[in-house]
């Protein structure tokens, strides 16, 4: 399988993380790579590098707006007397119809939905190689591969079109269905981390041409608490697009995967031609959120599971974090598909 990587990615390295009013060490550290890197190796992934097809692709999902923030928010930051060394909101509007200032701290509480995505000097540039790998993940579809794997990091899932959010600025997995989308397929998208795909569902909640499923840890005590509940089904031309199955803390390999069986069946039904599944590794048991409990052997499983739908599979990677486990459930994931 090919495998895409740019190493531009290692430029992001977040300082800030706040939970439960405590600061802590950011788990979406740079190491990630390395160890993801291996366990894509592992299963048999032939890593280039991605080429630069500009904005556009990306701005197909995101708001020009969005994306001039990102771009120039940090020297911005950096003007401010006695600021941190990270761009972190310490506002937020009521609502995103409210005014949109000029201030450098006002558009950050306006385009940061919580303080899990600091941005500084490098962000923008790991960002935009992310992507960059999602896209060229999704060329290779386009010409004909049967499957292969982005190694994106930062990830996405939690990026809406004009907000970042939990460790993602910008929206790889929307990125490269929309790029899909754009090349005359129908994708669908399945989201398999821990935590809700909030970012993606708002990026297509007002649309039909893609549907977008989600199997997660239950937000009503879970991240990102506001999304991620079995009624959201879509607005609009949307209605019926979105798919969200919310699992119990802790659910183990066995329910997790009838829940993926129910999400297969709503691919099928869609008739998606191809799926870019954003390949959270953090329902692991053994991961540090301790959201879900799906085993290493579990993973193979799932990926054998999506193999036998027969489709063309977009692998972009999401959450899993630093663990014993981390590279081994990737291995195990990308196995499975390949096996099955």
């Amino acid at each position: 399988m090919k495998a895409i990587f740019d190493a531009r990615q290692w430029r992001h390295d977040p300082r800030h993380f706040m939970a439960n009013g405590a600061i802590l060490p950011n788990p979406e550290q740079p190491a990630r790579i390395d160890i993801l890197k291996a366990g894509a190796e592992a299963a048999g992934c032939v890593f280039e590098t991605p080429g630069d097809a500009g904005l556009g692709p990306i701005a197909a999902v995101h708001t020009a707006e969005y994306l001039s923030f990102l771009r120039h928010i940090y020297p911005r930051w950096q003007r401010i007397e006695g600021a941190g060394e990270e761009v972190i909101p310490n506002i937020h509007p009521a609502n995103r119809a409210d005014g949109y200032p000029k201030s450098a701290v006002g558009q950050a509480g306006y385009h940061q939905a919580d303080t899990a995505c600091p941005i500084a000097e490098g962000t923008w540039e790991a960002a935009y190689w992310s992507a960059q790998s999602a896209i060229a993940g999704a060329d290779l579809i386009v010409g004909g591969d049967r499957a292969a794997y982005v190694l994106s990091r930062p990830p996405g899932h939690h990026a809406f079109a004009d907000l970042a959010g939990g460790f993602c600025f910008l929206n790889n997995s929307g990125i490269a269905a929309e790029h899909l989308r754009a090349k005359g397929l129908r994708p669908a998208i399945l989201d398999v981390d821990v935590h809700h795909g909030n970012g993606t569902q708002g990026m297509f909640y007002h649309r039909g041409d893609v549907l977008t499923v989600s199997i997660h840890a239950d937000p009503e005590r879970f991240y990102p608490f506001f999304w991620g509940h079995a009624q959201e089904r879509g607005e609009g031309e949307g209605m019926g697009a979105n798919l969200n199955l919310p699992l119990p803390r802790g659910t183990g390999d066995g329910d997790y995967l009838r829940a993926l069986d129910t999400g297969l069946d709503r691919i099928a039904s869609f008739g998606a031609d191809v799926i870019v599944v954003a390949l959270g590794l953090d329902a692991y048991e053994g991961d540090p959120f301790q959201g879900l409990g799906v085993t290493t052997p579990g993973f193979a499983r799932i990926g054998a599971a999506i193999a036998a739908t027969g489709l063309p599979v977009l692998f972009v990677q999401e959450g899993g974090y630093i663990c014993e486990g981390l590279g081994g459930n990737l291995t195990s994931v990308l196995g499975g598909f390949l096996n099955g």
